[in-house]
């Protein structure tokens, strides 16, 4: 399943390419304007980075712009509590902003070369040209919901969408320091997680509950309900970055290679059996993984049930996320986002 074109395998409704379509309807062509407003070296960057152009300066006719999980999450989230779908675009273009503000910024940390089949900002222009682009999606981001959102809602929005900036920035610092002596677990990982990840997803449905002049209680719950779903979407991620096709996610598979300790991988090393302790030992080898090992790894971690875990795990989010809803709030655009989000190939 693809959240970028809509396709699901479980659905012959045509719904999940409705809701994505949507969605990029109403949050691209704004997000496309906001970033136009930045000055040229920025302008430039950016639309590389969101793929509106093939090469640095020569725009293209469209696509790019990733998948949109979160925009998607504040449109849906805001018709969910009984607002407009437009009434949640400035804060769906704000969101994407930040993500993608925290995407550039992690392929400098991580020394990652590549994303979208394409090489990243900061090989093209350099990591100091890409630490401004970062900063500037982050300003332009604050700037979308101080001027575009109405008086009385942008204030707390502008509080939220900060707040969860300083989240991510503390579980990034987590994430960064995180050793393999002694060895990380599951409640280490999944923290990490909530605060990487699941936190910007939370603040995203928060803040389309907002934009529905939802009551804080009701903000609140989409806030929770968005942070399980999160989490359920990072450990998706991990098992791509483990399992899935380089040609299709668009990056080549790091994880393993560089002995990343994703939740699968902890699982796994945590089951206690052989396969745990070969994995163990591979991981603590000086430099990246070759080839032959990463698919040793691969191989180590399903034998230690790591992939059964991490399924598991997904199924029981989501039963969590939707236990903080009351029936009325679920709709089916949350449903079927939802499904996008977490059987998926990329």
């Amino acid at each position: 399943m693809n959240l970028t074109t809509g396709t699901a395998s479980d659905s012959s409704s045509g719904r999940p390419a409705a809701v994505v379509t949507q969605v990029r309807t109403i949050v691209e062509p704004k997000l496309r304007r906001a970033v136009s407003s930045l000055p040229a070296p920025l302008k430039q960057m950016a639309e590389y980075h969101f793929g509106w152009s093939e090469s640095p300066g020569e725009l293209s006719g469209g696509g790019g712009a990733g998948k949109l999980v979160r925009p998607a999450l504040a449109v849906c989230s805001c018709t969910a509590c009984g607002g407009e779908r437009d009434s949640a675009s400035s804060a769906a273009v704000a969101v994407e902003l930040i993500h993608n503000f925290t995407l550039v910024h992690d392929d400098v940390m991580d020394c990652d070369a590549m994303r979208r089949n394409r090489p990243t900002v900061w090989s093209v222009w350099g990591v100091s040209d890409a630490i401004l682009l970062g900063d500037g999606l982050h300003a332009l981001a604050a700037q979308v919901l101080a001027a575009q959102l109405p008086v009385a809602i942008a204030g707390s929005a502008l509080c939220r969408l900060e707040s969860t900036v300083i989240e991510l920035c503390r579980a990034q610092h987590e994430d960064c320091r995180t050793a393999p002596e002694p060895l990380p677990t599951i409640e280490d990982c999944e923290a990490i997680a909530r605060g990487k990840t699941a936190a910007l997803m939370g603040c995203a449905c928060a803040l389309g509950a907002l934009c529905a002049d939802a009551d804080e209680a009701t903000v609140a719950m989409m806030d929770r309900f968005g942070r399980e779903l999160g989490v359920a979407f990072q450990i998706v991620d991990d098992l791509i970055g483990i399992w899935g096709d380089p040609a299709v996610t668009g990056k080549p598979a790091e994880d393993l290679a560089r002995q990343r300790y994703t939740l699968p991988v902890v699982a796994a090393m945590q089951s206690g059996t052989e396969a745990a302790a070969k994995l163990k030992m591979l991981y603590r080898r000086t430099g990246p993984l070759s080839a032959r090992e990463v698919a040793l790894a691969a191989e180590l971690i399903e034998e230690a049930g790591g992939r059964q875990w991490a399924q598991k795990e997904v199924d029981r989010l989501i039963v969590n996320a939707f236990s903080c809803l009351p029936a009325r709030f679920v709709s089916p655009e949350l449903d079927t986002l939802s499904k996008l989000m977490t059987h998926r190939k990329n």
